[in-house]
């Protein structure tokens, strides 16, 4: 009884390990039209628009052109096709449309996944958007402040960019709370709000606030937890796009992302330090 288990736990380890080896095996000619094409073209053309850390483009002449984890999967694919990567500028107003014009085969620029993306376009997820809160850790009334919640406090004056991604966020996190719209500028958040105390708190991006608790000492953060960055404060998936209706490519490329999924996330850390000098 006990052999045949052991026989029985073996033969199920094999099948799961034979099963991941050929996870990401290219599908069969003739079950994926996009496939067979990107084959006879001998390219798989990708729409570029960069977007660090996702998607890094060097403008020294010097190096590879394109860096990150969206380069780096769009090149595994390229591989694993026998075909060449061709970058096609596209730009913001393009960048989705381009797939169903059939201009690319896959929009490489990074895009945050949202239900009006999603009626016209599939995704290939491998990061993550997502805001964080950050404040002087020498004010107190931010310091004192557990999680996220306790700003939603009519003590506590949250300051925001007028017209920018957070603000309708703001308004709806942090109903209690005294909210103050400032102009936009070209800082990645309300700093000066922040620093000369006319704010308590105001929302970052988790990639920008990497850069900025670089920058700028005596900053703290919230969620606290590995320092934001597995916030799911107004949270999006992050990945590259593929026309719709073309379910084996779409399922092929989920496999080869899931096979370089800690490659990916390496890089992505790699590049957000790069990104700090």
């Amino acid at each position: 009884m006990h052999k045949l288990f052991g026989i029985s736990a073996l033969a199920g380890v094999l099948a799961l390990a034979c099963s991941a080896a050929f996870a990401a095996d290219v599908p069969a000619a003739g079950t994926s039209p996009r496939i067979d094409a990107i084959k006879k073209a001998g390219v798989l053309r990708v729409g570029v628009l960069a977007n660090p850390p996702w998607l890094v483009e060097n403008t020294t002449g010097s190096g590879d052109q394109w860096t990150g984890p969206a380069w780096l999967l769009a090149k595994e694919v390229g591989d694993k096709l026998g075909v060449k990567v061709q970058p096609v500028p596209v730009s913001h107003e393009t960048k989705v449309p381009v797939l169903g014009a059939n201009q690319v085969d896959m929009t490489i620029s990074p895009l945050a996944e949202t239900p009006e993306r999603q009626k016209v376009v599939d995704f290939v997820i491998y990061s993550n958007t997502a805001s964080c809160m950050f404040g002087q850790a020498k004010n107190e009334k931010f310091a004192s402040a557990a999680n996220v919640d306790a700003l939603n406090d009519p003590k506590i004056t949250i300051a925001y960019f007028i017209g920018g991604s957070e603000e309708n966020w703001v308004k709806q996190r942090f109903p209690k709370a005294h909210l103050r719209g400032v102009t936009s500028s070209n800082a990645p958040a309300p700093i000066e709000e922040v620093m000369a105390r006319r704010a308590d708190a105001a929302p970052i991006n988790r990639i920008q606030w990497e850069l900025l608790k670089s920058k700028v000492k005596g900053l703290s953060v919230l969620p606290k937890e590995n320092d934001c960055q597995d916030s799911q404060e107004l949270a999006a998936p992050v990945g590259l796009a593929v026309d719709k209706n073309q379910q084996v490519f779409l399922d092929w490329l989920r496999s080869v992302q899931a096979e370089m999924k800690p490659t990916l996330v390496e890089d992505e850390k790699r590049q957000i330090e790069a990104m700090k000098k």
